[in-house]
């Protein structure tokens, strides 16, 4: 596996670690792009730390929420082009920036845990430990729902010659339960989330600041982990799983991880902007763990221009310009007012649309705070006071923060990378999946938070989640639980990850993807009629998209890795 080897020549220096270390006002920050190697460095507590602190650079970013792209949910309409994974065009490719960061990650991950050998014992160096392996723990789960088996290093190359170098691919369920391993360490050396400042500005510990892996953030995980690979077990088969299945395993892992996080009270969904609580999640006022207990593990990206952590433009590009715009898959996905779904509700008007306004009348609150609507407060160079207008797309909103950011490009929106609602659709969908049964004061201490959130407690506008609703509806409480799931985490990057790991993505990514309903009375600013299937502009075809249920739910591993191997790593089936 010799991609590793290449860029193993460059990392024996992490040793050379590119460092970042905490500024003086104690935000987990960029600090000096210095290299330092091995003999000077690793002789401290501060040296450990700032050899940790880089790791926070694999933490998920705005990357994360374009992977929906990849999906049935979301298309780049600046380029009219749709992602190669989603329509299944792509080819295996000769080296895969996934699987080098990974691999990149692990062996700095591995490189504190050795080298903090060298520094004094102290509770900083356990929890420096315990930061390393749930980053590693991390990279190993990435590479793991992407390729399946993957070789696993749990040290570091030792040099060109180390068989280490040529480690064949180990069986994913030993590599699962390594990551458990190190997630349980994590867990339990990791300070609670109320243990740590509150916000970046908060003075603190060095080491300690806001931002950094909490036990909460471990047990997340591991949750998430978890609930992958039983869904994996429970509903793949060959030829991407051979051998023996434990869906329970992993689904009471899952629940556990979960219900831990539940039970010990350090979370709650964010409720400070009542009915607009769901929207402003996503924008300044759910910003860190003082304004808002939903925050589990956020990836920092700074306070102003004199106090940037790192960059980020995601808004401007994806949200205004439409480079993650939205399809009318989730459009059709979120529930109407009465609670039933699309097909079922009396309040459907798939079809009978009059207007641009219409596929938002009696929805889930979520949807109308997902999407911008015709009238919404907009962006625009020109200033003012712009509102979005006609278009037969569906911009999405989720991570706006207005006018003045559109302008200046720079946005300093942390990223969510987990929060307490996923916990919460966890629990419930590993408890449904033991068993295939849930009750209902299960589904009220997960779901049904969700959609008090939603309706700002007002079952009128979306009603509470019971047994009884769905026998009474002809409903299947699988497929409401996995529309929770796709409603409520829309556009965050787990649309993808949640159709590969039900297999239902050989049903879902070869229909045909839809935007609005096409109104030629509509004045649309002198745009051109687009392409129209029943009278809905059509982005891409059925006929131009498909999916290999034989090789498609694993991806290809990268042939120049192949190629460096000496053998000892395969392609996976039907690459």
């Amino acid at each position: 596996m010799k991609l590793l080897l290449k860029k193993t020549r460059t990392l024996t220096a992490l040793s050379t670690i590119a460092l970042w270390a905490v500024s003086c006002t104690n935000e987990l920050d960029q600090f000096t792009q210095t290299v330092i190697t091995d003999p000077v460095f690793w002789k401290t507590e501060s040296d450990l730390i700032a050899g940790t602190t880089y790791l926070y650079t694999s933490m998920p970013s705005f990357d994360t929420p374009l992977e929906e792209l990849m999906s049935d949910f979301a298309v780049d309409i600046r380029t009219s082009t749709v992602n190669s994974v989603s329509d299944g065009s792509r080819n295996a490719p000769s080296n895969d920036g996934r699987w080098n960061s990974a691999y990149s990650y692990i062996r700095a991950a591995n490189n504190v845990i050795e080298k903090s050998a060298g520094v004094p014992n102290s509770d900083m160096k356990t929890y420096c430990i315990a930061q390393a392996r749930f980053f590693r723990a991390m990279s190993y789960f990435n590479l793991v729902k992407i390729y399946g088996d993957v070789p696993y290093l749990g040290r570091t190359v030792a040099g060109r010659e180390d068989p280490l170098l040529y480690t064949p691919r180990s069986d994913r369920r030993a590599v699962v339960d390594s990551i458990y391993a190190d997630l349980d360490f994590a867990a339990a050396n990791c300070p609670q989330a109320d243990q740590l400042p509150v916000r970046a500005s908060a003075a603190g510990t060095a080491g300690r600041e806001y931002g950094r892996i909490t036990r909460s953030a471990a047990l997340a995980f591991k949750s998430r982990v978890a609930l992958y690979e039983g869904s994996w077990h429970k509903f793949h088969g060959e030829p991407e799983l051979k051998g023996a299945k434990d869906p329970a395993k992993h689904f009471t892992i899952a629940r556990q991880a979960a219900k831990t996080i539940m039970d010990e009270g350090k979370h709650s969904l964010f409720t400070g902007s009542g009915a607009l609580s769901y929207q402003d999640l996503f924008r300044y006022p759910g910003e860190y763990y003082g304004n808002n207990k939903e925050n589990i593990m956020v990836r920092l990206y700074g306070q102003n221009l004199s106090n940037v952590v790192a960059s980020q433009a995601y808004m401007r590009p994806s949200l205004t310009d439409g480079g993650n715009a939205a399809t009318r898959a989730y459009v059709l996905t979120a529930l109407y007012s009465d609670g039933l779904p699309v097909g079922k509700s009396p309040l459907d008007k798939n079809g009978k649309e009059t207007g641009l306004l219409t596929d938002t009348e009696n929805r889930d609150p979520r949807l109308v705070q997902t999407l911008f609507k015709v009238g919404d407060p907009y962006a625009s160079i020109a200033g003012g006071d712009p509102r979005y207008s006609n278009t037969f797309h569906y911009h999405q909103q989720k991570y706006w923060t207005g006018q003045a950011d559109f302008i200046q490009q720079t946005v300093f929106l942390d990223f969510m990378a987990i929060r307490y609602a996923e916990v919460l659709l966890n629990y419930a969908e590993a408890t449904y999946e033991l068993s295939n049964t849930i009750s209902d004061a299960d589904l009220d201490a997960s779901i049904n938070l969700l959609r008090k959130r939603a309706t700002n407690n007002d079952n009128t506008k979306l009603p509470l989640l019971t047994n009884a609703f769905v026998t009474a509806n002809g409903l299947n409480m699988r497929d409401e639980i996995r529309r929770e799931r796709s409603v409520e985490l829309a556009f965050e990057g787990f649309r993808y990850w949640d159709i590969i790991r039900w297999k239902i993505a050989e049903e879902v990514l070869p229909k045909p993807i839809l935007m609005r309903k096409f109104f030629t009375d509509v004045n649309y600013g002198g745009a051109v009629t687009p392409p129209l299937l029943n009278g809905y502009v059509l982005f891409q075809a059925a006929d131009r998209r498909r999916f290999n249920a034989q090789r498609d739910y694993l991806w290809p591993l990268p042939t120049a890795q192949i190629g460096l191997s000496n053998g000892t790593l395969t392609q996976n089936p039907n690459w």
